[in-house]
Protein backbone atom coordinates (compact mmCIF):
# COMPACT_ATOMS: atom_id res chain seq x y z
CA UNK A 1 0.00 0.00 0.00
CA UNK A 2 3.13 2.36 0.69
CA UNK A 3 4.92 1.53 -2.44
CA UNK A 4 2.19 3.31 -4.79
CA UNK A 5 2.16 7.36 -3.35
CA UNK A 6 6.08 6.95 -3.01
CA UNK A 7 6.20 5.59 -6.91
CA UNK A 8 3.62 8.47 -7.85
CA UNK A 9 5.53 11.21 -5.61
CA UNK A 10 8.71 10.03 -7.56
CA UNK A 11 6.76 10.07 -11.07
CA UNK A 12 5.67 13.52 -9.91
CA UNK A 13 9.18 14.64 -8.99
CA UNK A 14 10.41 13.41 -12.81
CA UNK A 15 7.70 15.39 -14.57
CA UNK A 16 8.66 18.54 -12.32
CA UNK A 17 12.10 18.50 -13.36
CA UNK A 18 11.77 17.56 -16.91
CA UNK A 19 9.25 20.50 -17.23
CA UNK A 20 12.06 22.67 -15.45
CA UNK A 21 14.53 21.55 -18.49
CA UNK A 22 12.02 21.95 -21.12
CA UNK A 23 11.05 24.90 -19.56
CA UNK A 24 14.94 26.12 -19.38
CA UNK A 25 15.50 24.74 -22.83
CA UNK A 26 12.69 26.93 -24.40
CA UNK A 27 13.79 30.16 -22.74
CA UNK A 28 17.63 29.47 -23.70
CA UNK A 29 16.68 28.84 -27.40
CA UNK A 30 14.66 31.77 -27.97
CA UNK A 31 13.95 32.58 -31.52
CA UNK A 32 14.47 36.36 -30.62
CA UNK A 33 17.60 35.73 -29.59
CA UNK A 34 19.61 33.54 -32.23
CA UNK A 35 17.26 33.96 -35.32
CA UNK A 36 17.22 36.97 -37.20
CA UNK A 37 13.63 38.59 -37.15
CA UNK A 38 10.39 37.14 -38.82
CA UNK A 39 12.48 33.91 -38.88
CA UNK A 40 10.76 30.89 -36.82
CA UNK A 41 12.59 27.34 -35.74
CA UNK A 42 9.70 25.65 -37.19
CA UNK A 43 11.06 27.56 -40.62
CA UNK A 44 14.00 25.63 -39.94
CA UNK A 45 12.66 21.89 -39.39
CA UNK A 46 13.59 19.39 -42.09
CA UNK A 47 11.24 18.52 -44.42
CA UNK A 48 9.91 17.71 -47.54
CA UNK A 49 13.78 16.10 -48.02
CA UNK A 50 15.38 19.35 -47.38
CA UNK A 51 17.65 18.53 -44.30
CA UNK A 52 18.28 21.69 -41.81
CA UNK A 53 21.49 21.84 -39.35
CA UNK A 54 19.95 21.40 -35.87
CA UNK A 55 21.35 22.53 -32.12
CA UNK A 56 20.87 18.74 -30.46
CA UNK A 57 23.28 17.80 -33.54
CA UNK A 58 26.19 19.29 -32.13
CA UNK A 59 25.92 16.39 -29.17
CA UNK A 60 27.50 13.98 -31.17
CA UNK A 61 30.83 15.93 -30.69
CA UNK A 62 31.18 14.59 -27.07
CA UNK A 63 32.00 10.73 -28.35
CA UNK A 64 33.51 12.16 -31.10
CA UNK A 65 36.17 13.96 -28.74
CA UNK A 66 36.54 11.05 -26.31
CA UNK A 67 37.48 8.91 -29.66
CA UNK A 68 39.75 11.34 -30.80
CA UNK A 69 41.32 11.37 -26.76
CA UNK A 70 41.94 7.25 -27.19
CA UNK A 71 43.32 7.97 -31.28
CA UNK A 72 45.92 10.48 -29.63
CA UNK A 73 46.91 8.14 -26.44
CA UNK A 74 47.63 5.30 -29.20
CA UNK A 75 49.37 7.69 -31.56
CA UNK A 76 52.13 9.53 -29.63
CA UNK A 77 52.29 5.54 -27.63
CA UNK A 78 52.99 3.44 -31.22
CA UNK A 79 53.91 6.40 -33.78
CA UNK A 80 55.09 9.84 -32.55
CA UNK A 81 57.24 7.90 -29.88
CA UNK A 82 59.10 5.69 -32.41
CA UNK A 83 58.88 8.37 -34.90
CA UNK A 84 60.94 10.90 -31.99
CA UNK A 85 63.42 8.52 -31.69
CA UNK A 86 64.03 7.98 -35.34
CA UNK A 87 64.31 11.73 -35.99
CA UNK A 88 66.75 11.73 -33.39
CA UNK A 89 65.22 13.67 -31.05
CA UNK A 90 66.88 12.97 -27.42
CA UNK A 91 65.72 14.46 -24.20
CA UNK A 92 68.53 16.24 -22.11
CA UNK A 93 70.10 14.06 -18.99
CA UNK A 94 68.80 16.09 -15.83
CA UNK A 95 71.00 15.68 -12.81
CA UNK A 96 69.26 14.65 -9.62
CA UNK A 97 69.09 16.92 -7.00
CA UNK A 98 69.56 16.10 -3.28
CA UNK A 99 66.18 16.17 -1.27
CA UNK A 100 65.82 19.08 0.84
CA UNK A 101 62.49 19.53 2.62
CA UNK A 102 63.14 23.46 3.29
CA UNK A 103 64.27 23.71 0.18
CA UNK A 104 61.01 21.73 -1.60
CA UNK A 105 58.53 23.56 0.68
CA UNK A 106 59.65 27.08 -0.59
CA UNK A 107 60.25 26.17 -4.37
CA UNK A 108 55.99 24.80 -4.64
CA UNK A 109 54.83 27.93 -2.15
CA UNK A 110 56.73 30.56 -4.38
CA UNK A 111 56.68 29.06 -7.61
CA UNK A 112 59.78 28.04 -8.10
CA UNK A 113 61.94 31.52 -8.38
CA UNK A 114 63.46 33.03 -5.25
CA UNK A 115 64.70 36.48 -5.64
CA UNK A 116 69.10 36.97 -4.37
CA UNK A 117 67.84 38.12 -0.76
CA UNK A 118 65.51 34.88 -0.04
CA UNK A 119 68.42 32.72 -1.75
CA UNK A 120 70.93 34.22 0.90
CA UNK A 121 68.39 33.35 3.59
CA UNK A 122 67.76 29.76 2.18
CA UNK A 123 71.26 29.48 1.90
CA UNK A 124 72.12 30.39 5.75
CA UNK A 125 69.22 28.44 6.98
CA UNK A 126 70.52 25.17 4.98
CA UNK A 127 73.89 25.30 5.80
CA UNK A 128 74.78 25.76 1.97
CA UNK A 129 76.59 28.35 -0.31
CA UNK A 130 75.25 30.43 -2.43
CA UNK A 131 75.62 28.92 -5.80
CA UNK A 132 74.78 25.33 -4.30
CA UNK A 133 71.34 27.14 -3.84
CA UNK A 134 70.91 28.60 -6.96
CA UNK A 135 72.20 24.96 -8.74
CA UNK A 136 69.72 23.47 -6.86
CA UNK A 137 66.66 25.51 -7.99
CA UNK A 138 67.74 25.21 -11.68
CA UNK A 139 67.88 21.52 -11.53
CA UNK A 140 64.80 21.24 -9.66
CA UNK A 141 62.96 23.70 -12.40
CA UNK A 142 64.53 21.21 -14.66
CA UNK A 143 63.06 18.75 -13.33
CA UNK A 144 59.35 19.74 -14.02
CA UNK A 145 60.19 20.53 -17.83
CA UNK A 146 58.26 17.99 -19.67
CA UNK A 147 60.61 16.36 -21.73
CA UNK A 148 61.17 16.66 -25.81
CA UNK A 149 60.09 13.86 -26.34
CA UNK A 150 57.02 14.50 -25.06
CA UNK A 151 56.52 18.04 -26.82
CA UNK A 152 57.46 16.07 -30.11
CA UNK A 153 54.50 14.01 -29.61
CA UNK A 154 52.26 16.39 -28.68
CA UNK A 155 53.04 18.82 -31.81
CA UNK A 156 52.81 15.31 -33.95
CA UNK A 157 49.59 14.63 -32.88
CA UNK A 158 48.54 18.07 -33.14
CA UNK A 159 49.90 18.23 -36.99
CA UNK A 160 48.67 15.17 -37.99
CA UNK A 161 44.93 16.34 -36.94
CA UNK A 162 45.06 19.91 -38.81
CA UNK A 163 47.26 18.82 -41.78
CA UNK A 164 44.31 15.81 -41.88
CA UNK A 165 41.86 19.02 -41.20
CA UNK A 166 42.94 20.84 -43.72
CA UNK A 167 43.19 18.67 -46.07
CA UNK A 168 39.63 17.45 -45.83
CA UNK A 169 37.89 20.58 -45.46
CA UNK A 170 39.95 22.07 -48.40
CA UNK A 171 38.74 18.80 -50.95
CA UNK A 172 34.80 19.63 -49.21
CA UNK A 173 35.01 23.61 -49.59
CA UNK A 174 36.53 23.99 -52.41
CA UNK A 175 34.63 23.83 -55.09
CA UNK A 176 31.85 26.26 -52.87
CA UNK A 177 31.82 30.10 -54.04
CA UNK A 178 31.16 31.80 -50.61
CA UNK A 179 34.81 30.18 -49.90
CA UNK A 180 35.82 32.34 -52.52
CA UNK A 181 33.54 35.26 -51.89
CA UNK A 182 32.78 35.10 -48.32
CA UNK A 183 29.55 37.52 -49.09
CA UNK A 184 27.98 34.41 -49.96
CA UNK A 185 27.48 32.77 -47.02
CA UNK A 186 24.53 35.11 -46.08
CA UNK A 187 23.04 33.76 -49.25
CA UNK A 188 19.08 32.91 -48.68
CA UNK A 189 20.26 32.66 -44.75
CA UNK A 190 19.42 31.18 -42.48
CA UNK A 191 17.18 28.44 -45.02
CA UNK A 192 20.46 27.04 -45.80
CA UNK A 193 20.03 22.99 -46.27
CA UNK A 194 22.82 20.90 -44.47
CA UNK A 195 25.88 19.89 -46.82
CA UNK A 196 26.24 16.18 -44.96
CA UNK A 197 29.90 16.30 -45.52
CA UNK A 198 30.26 19.64 -44.72
CA UNK A 199 28.19 18.38 -41.20
CA UNK A 200 30.22 16.03 -40.13
CA UNK A 201 33.78 18.09 -40.73
CA UNK A 202 32.21 20.70 -38.15
CA UNK A 203 31.92 18.17 -35.59
CA UNK A 204 34.74 16.77 -36.10
CA UNK A 205 36.13 20.14 -35.68
CA UNK A 206 33.96 20.19 -32.56
CA UNK A 207 35.19 17.12 -30.92
CA UNK A 208 38.97 17.92 -31.35
CA UNK A 209 38.51 21.22 -29.35
CA UNK A 210 36.81 19.64 -26.88
CA UNK A 211 38.98 17.01 -26.61
CA UNK A 212 41.84 19.63 -26.24
CA UNK A 213 39.77 21.09 -23.18
CA UNK A 214 39.57 17.14 -22.17
CA UNK A 215 43.47 16.93 -21.99
CA UNK A 216 44.15 20.38 -21.09
CA UNK A 217 45.36 19.16 -17.14
CA UNK A 218 47.65 16.99 -18.92
CA UNK A 219 49.52 18.56 -21.88
CA UNK A 220 52.48 20.37 -21.65
CA UNK A 221 51.85 24.49 -20.69
CA UNK A 222 53.63 26.86 -22.25
CA UNK A 223 54.23 30.75 -21.95
CA UNK A 224 50.82 31.79 -23.71
CA UNK A 225 48.39 28.89 -21.62
CA UNK A 226 46.02 31.41 -20.31
CA UNK A 227 45.69 32.46 -24.07
CA UNK A 228 45.07 28.69 -25.31
CA UNK A 229 42.58 28.32 -22.65
CA UNK A 230 40.43 31.27 -23.96
CA UNK A 231 40.90 30.28 -27.69
CA UNK A 232 39.86 26.49 -26.94
CA UNK A 233 36.74 27.96 -25.30
CA UNK A 234 35.83 30.92 -27.68
CA UNK A 235 36.45 28.69 -31.03
CA UNK A 236 34.29 25.52 -29.02
CA UNK A 237 31.62 28.24 -28.09
CA UNK A 238 31.62 29.33 -32.03
CA UNK A 239 31.33 25.93 -33.25
CA UNK A 240 28.68 25.28 -31.50
CA UNK A 241 26.86 28.63 -31.81
CA UNK A 242 27.28 28.49 -35.93
CA UNK A 243 25.79 25.19 -36.32
CA UNK A 244 22.88 25.65 -33.98
CA UNK A 245 22.27 29.14 -35.74
CA UNK A 246 22.61 27.45 -39.79
CA UNK A 247 26.07 29.90 -39.89
CA UNK A 248 28.15 26.83 -41.08
CA UNK A 249 29.41 28.49 -44.47
CA UNK A 250 31.02 31.47 -42.69
CA UNK A 251 32.04 29.07 -39.74
CA UNK A 252 33.43 26.83 -42.10
CA UNK A 253 35.73 29.37 -43.40
CA UNK A 254 36.82 30.40 -40.43
CA UNK A 255 38.10 26.62 -39.63
CA UNK A 256 39.45 26.52 -42.52
CA UNK A 257 41.47 29.73 -42.23
CA UNK A 258 42.82 28.17 -38.75
CA UNK A 259 43.81 24.79 -40.66
CA UNK A 260 45.91 26.78 -42.85
CA UNK A 261 48.86 27.63 -40.50
CA UNK A 262 48.19 25.77 -37.77
CA UNK A 263 49.90 22.69 -39.15
CA UNK A 264 52.40 24.49 -40.27
CA UNK A 265 53.09 25.70 -36.61
CA UNK A 266 53.54 21.77 -35.67
CA UNK A 267 55.48 21.00 -38.27
CA UNK A 268 57.73 23.61 -37.43
CA UNK A 269 57.75 22.77 -34.01
CA UNK A 270 58.61 19.30 -34.77
CA UNK A 271 61.56 20.12 -36.78
CA UNK A 272 62.54 22.21 -34.19
CA UNK A 273 62.89 19.52 -31.43
CA UNK A 274 64.62 16.88 -34.08
CA UNK A 275 67.03 19.78 -34.57
CA UNK A 276 66.26 19.70 -38.81
CA UNK A 277 66.99 23.77 -38.28
CA UNK A 278 67.11 24.67 -41.88
CA UNK A 279 64.06 23.08 -42.49
CA UNK A 280 62.75 24.33 -39.14
CA UNK A 281 63.33 27.79 -40.12
CA UNK A 282 62.02 27.80 -43.66
CA UNK A 283 59.03 26.11 -42.42
CA UNK A 284 58.65 29.03 -40.00
CA UNK A 285 59.18 31.52 -42.48
CA UNK A 286 56.51 30.11 -44.80
CA UNK A 287 54.14 29.90 -41.68
CA UNK A 288 54.72 33.18 -40.62
CA UNK A 289 53.78 34.66 -43.90
CA UNK A 290 50.71 32.27 -43.72
CA UNK A 291 49.42 33.13 -40.41
CA UNK A 292 49.99 37.14 -41.20
CA UNK A 293 47.65 36.55 -44.51
CA UNK A 294 45.03 34.49 -43.26
CA UNK A 295 44.41 35.90 -39.71
CA UNK A 296 45.53 39.48 -39.44
CA UNK A 297 44.81 40.25 -43.69
CA UNK A 298 41.63 38.12 -44.61
CA UNK A 299 40.40 37.50 -41.25
CA UNK A 300 38.69 40.55 -40.17
CA UNK A 301 39.08 42.36 -44.06
CA UNK A 302 36.44 39.48 -45.05
CA UNK A 303 35.47 37.45 -42.63
CA UNK A 304 34.62 40.26 -39.64
CA UNK A 305 33.36 42.67 -42.45
CA UNK A 306 30.92 40.53 -44.11
CA UNK A 307 29.63 39.29 -40.61
CA UNK A 308 29.35 43.02 -39.30
CA UNK A 309 27.87 44.30 -42.68
CA UNK A 310 26.30 41.53 -45.33
CA UNK A 311 24.66 39.52 -42.32
CA UNK A 312 22.09 41.88 -42.02
CA UNK A 313 21.47 43.22 -45.15
CA UNK A 314 18.53 41.75 -45.78
CA UNK A 315 17.55 41.93 -41.78
CA UNK A 316 17.72 43.43 -38.80
CA UNK A 317 20.35 43.22 -36.15
CA UNK A 318 19.79 40.87 -33.11
CA UNK A 319 20.98 39.62 -30.03
CA UNK A 320 22.82 36.42 -32.01
CA UNK A 321 24.19 38.68 -34.85
CA UNK A 322 25.59 40.66 -31.17
CA UNK A 323 27.22 37.69 -30.14
CA UNK A 324 28.65 36.40 -33.14
CA UNK A 325 30.55 39.35 -33.79
CA UNK A 326 31.97 39.32 -30.11
CA UNK A 327 33.03 35.60 -30.80
CA UNK A 328 35.32 37.23 -33.66
CA UNK A 329 36.68 39.80 -32.13
CA UNK A 330 37.70 37.92 -29.33
CA UNK A 331 39.17 35.50 -31.51
CA UNK A 332 40.98 38.57 -33.74
CA UNK A 333 42.76 39.89 -30.68
CA UNK A 334 44.02 36.44 -29.98
CA UNK A 335 45.51 36.64 -32.84
CA UNK A 336 47.13 39.81 -32.94
CA UNK A 337 48.64 38.47 -29.49
CA UNK A 338 49.93 35.53 -31.18
CA UNK A 339 51.31 37.41 -34.34
CA UNK A 340 53.11 39.65 -31.53
CA UNK A 341 54.87 36.35 -30.74
CA UNK A 342 55.63 35.60 -34.00
CA UNK A 343 57.40 38.93 -34.50
CA UNK A 344 59.74 38.49 -31.47
CA UNK A 345 60.64 34.96 -33.03
CA UNK A 346 61.01 36.31 -36.12
CA UNK A 347 63.42 39.48 -34.59
CA UNK A 348 65.07 36.24 -32.58
CA UNK A 349 65.78 34.88 -36.51
CA UNK A 350 67.13 38.07 -37.79
CA UNK A 351 69.62 38.58 -34.97
CA UNK A 352 71.13 34.75 -34.55
CA UNK A 353 70.33 33.30 -38.06
CA UNK A 354 68.27 30.75 -36.87
CA UNK A 355 65.64 28.91 -34.51
CA UNK A 356 67.19 28.20 -31.33
CA UNK A 357 64.10 27.91 -29.35
CA UNK A 358 60.72 26.53 -29.23
CA UNK A 359 57.59 28.88 -30.15
CA UNK A 360 56.06 29.58 -27.10
CA UNK A 361 57.75 26.78 -25.13
CA UNK A 362 59.83 26.70 -21.93
CA UNK A 363 63.85 25.82 -22.31
CA UNK A 364 65.92 23.94 -20.51
CA UNK A 365 68.60 25.47 -18.23
CA UNK A 366 72.02 24.49 -18.59
CA UNK A 367 73.94 22.93 -16.06
CA UNK A 368 77.10 22.99 -16.78
CA UNK A 369 79.58 24.93 -14.49
CA UNK A 370 80.35 27.19 -17.25
CA UNK A 371 76.74 28.62 -17.81
CA UNK A 372 76.56 28.48 -14.08
CA UNK A 373 79.17 31.20 -13.47
CA UNK A 374 77.76 32.87 -16.22
CA UNK A 375 74.21 33.08 -14.94
CA UNK A 376 74.80 33.17 -11.75
CA UNK A 377 76.81 36.29 -12.46
CA UNK A 378 74.02 39.01 -12.71
CA UNK A 379 72.56 37.96 -9.81
CA UNK A 380 74.83 38.01 -7.60
CA UNK A 381 76.02 41.44 -5.56
CA UNK A 382 78.57 43.23 -3.35
CA UNK A 383 81.64 41.51 -5.16
CA UNK A 384 80.17 37.67 -5.05
CA UNK A 385 80.54 37.00 -8.53
CA UNK A 386 83.87 38.22 -9.63
CA UNK A 387 84.96 35.75 -10.96
CA UNK A 388 82.31 35.83 -13.44
CA UNK A 389 82.02 39.28 -14.01
CA UNK A 390 84.22 39.55 -17.18
CA UNK A 391 82.76 36.29 -18.47
CA UNK A 392 79.34 38.47 -18.24
CA UNK A 393 80.30 41.62 -20.01
CA UNK A 394 82.29 40.05 -22.93
CA UNK A 395 81.28 37.39 -26.20
CA UNK A 396 77.45 36.13 -27.81
CA UNK A 397 77.83 33.40 -25.31
CA UNK A 398 77.29 35.67 -21.97
CA UNK A 399 75.45 37.61 -23.71
CA UNK A 400 72.90 35.00 -24.49
CA UNK A 401 73.27 33.31 -21.06
CA UNK A 402 72.31 37.06 -19.63
CA UNK A 403 68.84 37.12 -21.79
CA UNK A 404 67.96 33.70 -19.92
CA UNK A 405 68.58 34.64 -16.91
CA UNK A 406 67.03 37.81 -17.19
CA UNK A 407 63.64 36.12 -17.88
CA UNK A 408 63.00 35.39 -21.62
CA UNK A 409 62.89 31.51 -20.58
CA UNK A 410 60.91 31.21 -18.07
CA UNK A 411 58.02 28.79 -17.22
CA UNK A 412 54.93 29.47 -17.65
Amino acid sequence: MHHHPIKCWGGNQSLMHSGMLFSLNEWLWQETYWLPPNVTWAQLEDRDGLVFAHPHHVLAALPIALVLVAMRIIFERFVALPLSRWMGVQDPIRRKIKPNPVLEKYFLRMKQRPVETQMVLLASQCGLTLRQIQRWFRRRRNQDRPCLSKKFCEASWRFVFYLCSFVGGTSILYHESWLWTPALCWENYPHQTLNLALSWWYLLELGFYISLLITLPFDIKRKDFKEQVAHHFVTVGLIVFSYSVNLLRIGSVVLLLHDCSDYLLEGCKMLNYAHFQRGCDTLFIIFSLVFFYTRLVFFPTEVIYTAVFDSIKNSGPFFGYYFFIVLLGMLQILHVYWFCLILRMICSFLRKGQMREDIRSDVEESDSSDDEAVSEGPQLKNGMARGSRAAITNGPRSRAAACLTNGHTRAT
